[in-house]
């Protein structure tokens, strides 16, 4: 048996089940240990009940020892973002505007998690209602970056990232609204998948509408379409949850790229870049031709959405004063609360026009892909900044607003030894290609793990 079961992948750990070199249990115990020791140090998990983990653990090790596991991830260790629920848990989504009394029922994502016997660890850190691409909230404090905790995780889904880069549960729940799975999985050095919107069912709705995406964070891309094969399901909550095909996501991954046709953008036609991080997005779309895929530079035709964003942003502003009143707004981070009050100045024949230039956008993107099997841009802009600033990832947010399936793909590190990743985006509807070239990418260069011998001995941030 591996002496180190936390830094093994769900596939290996459900491979060890059916051959009984390994229990829930002992695996269960492993992940709750090392959460404990890093815990101090990373600020990763809001929330973790380890009794009632190990009571999951204890019914599915019974369940395997019987030869009858109950579903597809019956004992694998999974964290959610707190912006999820959790029965038994608050939601308190980074907030000091919500409140501590915990949730009577599963959000889809963790109720099908739950029906496959998966061990429901607890809730990982948010930002601030997910409003910020940076995990520092006054609620739950910092949750630095899982290579050096001088420097930002990134955000939303920081903890989720985190948690996945160090091995404090191989799969990991987050989501994105724009960018908040891909960005912190980018600067964290794991894999981040944001379905095609509908895919994994959501419940309550969000504040930001059809924008929020909920997703796979993971150290591999196997273990991202084994995630997405229990939560990828309609839930009556949630209306417009895409029906299940039956699709195993699984299936056809390793079937290469070859003769697929692949869009680059450097820029999106409006962005910069920097040059160290060019250069390594440029390496590995050479090495996606040497895999046998056609690689054509190109935009892809679309002005900066920026501005569709931003008036959007008033729907997603009323929707939060609404839920948490005057009271609760004064509790916000002030760059929140100046951030409420510029969206909602916004007009309603403002919005109105956003919703239309979204649509426009999106036929635009469908057009697109009619000639081009993918589109691969940078995730970030820049090098991963310290603490306190929010990385850029201005590559992402398009892709919400036109709901299509994208992935970060780890593809390296800078000079300074933090992770670079590339951006692989699908026509939507294709989630099953975008996991395809994802994993093309990972078996030409495997994922770097994380070495973290030292990282328990350094002052916790």
């Amino acid at each position: 048996m591996p002496t180190d079961l936390t830094q093994l992948s769900a596939n290996e750990l459900l491979n060890l089940y059916k051959r009984k070199a390994a229990s829930p249990v002992e695996v269960s115990k492993a992940v709750l240990s090392h959460i404990e020791t890093l815990q101090p140090y990373f600020n990763v998990y809001r929330a973790v009940d380890p009794d009632n983990a190990l009571a999951q653990a204890k019914a599915s090790e019974a369940r395997w020892h019987k030869g009858k596991p109950q579903g597809l991830l019956d004992g694998v260790p999974v964290g959610f973002k707190d912006l999820l629920h959790v029965q038994g848990f608050p939601t308190r989504k980074g907030s000091l505007a919500t409140t501590d009394k915990p949730q009577t029922e599963d959000s889809p994502a963790a109720a099908r998690l739950r029906e496959s016997g998966a061990i429901l660890l607890g809730k990982t850190q948010t930002a601030e209602f997910g409003w910020k691409g940076l995990t520092e909230t006054k609620l739950a404090g910092v949750t630095p970056n899982a290579w050096d905790r001088q420097h930002a995780s990134g955000g939303s889904s920081g903890g989720a990232a985190v948690a996945a880069a160090l091995g404090l549960g191989p799969l990991q729940v987050g989501t994105d609204g724009g960018g908040s799975i891909r960005q912190p999985a980018a600067v964290n050095g794991v894999y981040g998948f944001k379905p095609t919107y509908g895919r994994a069912a959501g419940f309550p709705a969000a504040h930001n509408g059809t924008l929020f995406h909920i997703g796979p964070l993971t150290r591999t891309v196997t273990d991202a379409a084994l995630l997405l094969n229990v939560i990828a399901a309609p839930d009556v909550r949630d209306w417009t949850s895409l029906p299940s095909d039956g699709r195993d996501w699984t299936d056809k991954l390793n079937n290469g790229i070859k003769g697929l046709r692949i869009a680059y953008s450097r820029t999106l036609g409006y962005l910069t870049v920097d040059p160290e991080i060019q250069t390594l997005v440029d390496k590995a779309v050479s090495e996606l031709a040497k895999l046998g895929a056609i690689i054509e530079n190109v935009d892809p035709g679309f002005e900066n959405p920026a501005p569709i964003l931003d008036a959007l942003a008033a729907e997603r502003a009323i929707r939060l004063r609404r839920d948490i009143g005057d009271a609760g707004l004064a509790l916000l981070d002030p760059a929140i609360q100046a951030s409420i009050e510029k969206a909602e100045k916004h007009t309603l024949a403002e919005v109105v026009e956003a919703h239309e230039r979204r649509a426009a956008l999106g036929a635009t993107l469908r057009r697109f892909h009619q000639r081009y099997d993918l589109l691969v841009t940078p995730v970030t802009s820049k090098p991963v900044p310290a603490l306190g600033t929010a990385p850029e990832a201005p590559f992402l947010s398009p892709f919400n607003l036109t709901q299509q399936p994208a992935a970060s793909v780890p593809i390296g590190f800078d000079s300074h030894g933090l992770p670079v990743a590339l951006h692989i985006v699908g026509a939507q509807f294709n989630d099953a290609l975008v996991l395809r070239a994802s994993r093309a990418c990972e078996t030409a260069h495997p994922f770097a793990t994380r070495p973290f011998d030292s990282a328990a001995t350094k002052t916790p941030a």
